[in-house]
């Protein structure tokens, strides 16, 4: 069924791209993550959904004790080499957002900077977050605001694969729907912030997301040679809608939330 490309398993949605070349690409979302966690020296850091590492080596470099989970093992021994490569000690370890194999408050810090919980259950993982976070730490995410260009995306994909009166979309949604997940007790802080992707010209960054971006390498190889050249041509209109650059390059404006939740020590 076409609506599997994009609610299908996290590990073969972005098998289907190389997510390392995205990853890459937006790692400082990560470090500005880390700074706004307030990350100390010593503190006990998971990276849920790590990927390639950016968050992980991020708290690392902060000589934090650094521990990521990912459930693709491609992407957690690249993360390895970048750890290595660095000098930089984090432990790796194959996982699920849903069923984080710790007890609870092992960490001071949980951080979640890459695309890997988009695809969850969002009530499951939250109460996992909050699970092993311990009473007075601190959680910070990375999410894709509502109404930016990541959302357009998938809403893009969803008209050419989703069914009618099904829907494909960014699932954590504003700072009332984090809210509704995270519980009254906690305090939350939603900035939105913006990210500047520079590509050579729309058109190259459709052939880049059509490469290496596991959703939409799936969505294009799920239609026929038409369809899937009609899905690339709204997508070069929506790079070209969130392009701020003053000259003929591509300079994509993505808007995402940074988060940082707050447990109380009591919780």
């Amino acid at each position: 069924m076409e609506l599997s490309v994009v609610k299908q398993p996290q590990r073969s949605v972005w098998s289907a791209g190389a997510y390392a070349a995205v990853g890459s690409r937006i790692l400082l979302t990560s470090e500005l993550l880390c700074e706004s966690v307030d990350l100390h020296a010593g503190e006990r850091v998971l990276d849920v959904g790590c990927g390639s590492g950016n968050a992980a080596l991020a708290a690392a470099r902060r000589f934090c004790r650094v521990v990521g989970v990912d459930g693709d093992p491609d992407l957690l021994e690249r993360a390895r080499r970048r750890a290595e490569a660095e000098g930089l000690e984090v432990t790796f370890l194959e996982g699920e957002a849903e069923d984080l194999p710790f007890p609870d408050g092992s960490f001071e810090a949980v951080l979640s900077a890459g695309e890997d919980l988009a695809g969850r259950d969002p009530r499951h993982s939250a109460a996992e977050l909050l699970r092993v976070c311990r009473p007075g730490g601190r959680i910070g995410m990375v999410h894709w605001a509502p109404g930016g260009y990541v959302g357009g995306l998938f809403a893009a994909i969803g008209r050419h694969l989703v069914p009618p009166g099904d829907e494909a979309s960014v699932p954590w949604g504003g700072q009332e729907r984090l809210r509704a997940l995270f519980g009254p007790a906690v305090a939350i802080a939603a900035p939105r912030r913006s990210l500047l992707w520079r590509f050579p010209s729309a058109e190259h960054q459709v052939e880049f997301f059509a490469s290496f971006h596991g959703p939409t390498v799936g969505a294009l190889q799920a239609l026929g040679p038409d369809r899937a050249d009609a899905l690339k041509a709204e997508l070069g209109e929506l790079a070209r809608r969130f392009d701020v650059s003053e000259d003929d390059t591509l300079v994509l404006r993505l808007d995402y939330l940074e988060v940082v939740v707050r447990k109380p020590a009591w919780l």
